[in-house]
């Protein structure tokens, strides 16, 4: 098999996605849960306005499920322990000396590097039920991986980030070498780009150690969207402007240099928890579409819908408050997950 991952922009057969359900992530109290409940609707329903939605639901929340997503959403039941469909679920591939085979990668999922709060026994068979649901043919992996780890542009070029995949709490006997030959043998990256890390944020308790989506994404082949602290009070106004000065150098899988757009982030430094994380580059390509984070902040969300619009033409930006997805860890990005469409998926 020659397995690739297509760019984001690809037709989509559906978006997977992953209802919440009790536990430390979702909140201790009712108003917690419900706002968790309700961020993850909202996200459910704007994407189903552009493409199918399929909703995995742990059955203790199949009727809470039918009444919030009602016809609008597909749901399937499943157990699940966490509701990260990027980060557990499978990363769809295409076989393109098979147009008609769909593959799933299948990560060995540990909660984000073990974590003494994560739970992922649940979410270690996800990608595996949806691949069985949906034909996929399961392409096993040995690397401790995740979803919102990788960001690709169907050409051959895959973005990293040497504190998620070399960190010693996912791959201790790791280097880059092995990481990018299993990047290679499924999904079909020739071409490794390495962050050196992520935001500040994403090394907390519950980050993810240095996820690339809330960091930057590809796109077209050639450009890059850059999350882009403005403010000096911020700590992420030091680590943007790091990465922008590294990426400035690199070139992708055709020899380009990529050329980068800033994404800037809104005006908001804190929350109650410290400086906060949130970041525009953390959307969602959809048919005809792009799902925007928004965090209340109608100049920043404004900008950054404009500068989504002439990333992406054509494709109409909607944007759906985030700031309760990432309270608990994450993005818009980080909660759904693309199937391609496989008549319609070319290089």
């Amino acid at each position: 098999m020659a397995w690739r991952m297509p760019s984001e922009t690809a037709p989509h057969e559906r978006t997977w996605m992953a209802f919440p359900c009790e536990g430390v992530t979702l909140g201790e109290t009712d108003a917690e849960r419900e706002a968790g409940y309700r961020a993850w609707t909202d996200v459910a329903l704007a994407t189903a306005e552009f493409e199918p939605v399929t909703m995995v639901v742990d059955p203790s929340e199949t009727a809470r499920a039918h009444r919030m997503l009602g016809s609008a959403v597909e749901i399937v039941e499943a157990p699940l322990d966490e509701f990260w469909m990027r980060d557990f679920g499978p990363t769809f591939v295409v076989d393109d000396e098979q147009p008609g085979v769909l593959g799933a990668v299948d990560w060995i999922f540990n909660g984000w590097g073990s974590p003494d709060w994560a739970n992922a026994e649940h979410s270690n068979e996800i990608a595996r039920t949806v691949a069985g649901l949906v034909g996929a043919e399961v392409v096993s992996s040995v690397l401790v991986n995740e979803g919102g780890g990788i960001h690709v542009d169907g050409e051959g070029t895959v973005l990293l980030t040497e504190t998620v995949q070399l960190g010693a709490e996912r791959n201790p006997h790791a280097d880059k070498a092995r990481v990018e030959a299993e990047m290679l043998r499924t999904i079909g990256a020739t071409t490794a780009i390495w962050l050196p890390r992520g935001l500040t944020r994403d090394y907390d308790r519950f980050g993810t150690k240095g996820h690339v989506d809330i960091v930057a994404t590809i796109p077209s082949p050639g450009r890059l969207l850059l999350h882009a602290q403005r403010d000096a009070a911020h700590p992420d106004h030091a680590v943007s402007a790091e990465l922008r000065a590294l990426l400035a150098e690199q070139t992708d899988a055709a020899g380009r240099r990529l050329e980068i757009v800033d994404l800037p982030a809104p005006a908001t430094l804190r929350d109650d928890e410290g400086f906060v994380d949130w970041s525009y580059v953390n959307h969602l390509v959809v048919n005809g579409g792009v799902i925007a984070c928004g965090f209340g902040e109608e100049r920043a969300d404004s900008e950054a819908r404009a500068i989504l619009e002439d990333a992406y033409p054509g494709r109409r930006v909607v944007t759906v408050d985030a700031r309760e997805i990432f309270a608990r860890g994450g993005g818009i990005h980080c909660i759904t997950q693309q199937q391609p469409a496989l008549e319609q998926v070319a290089r």
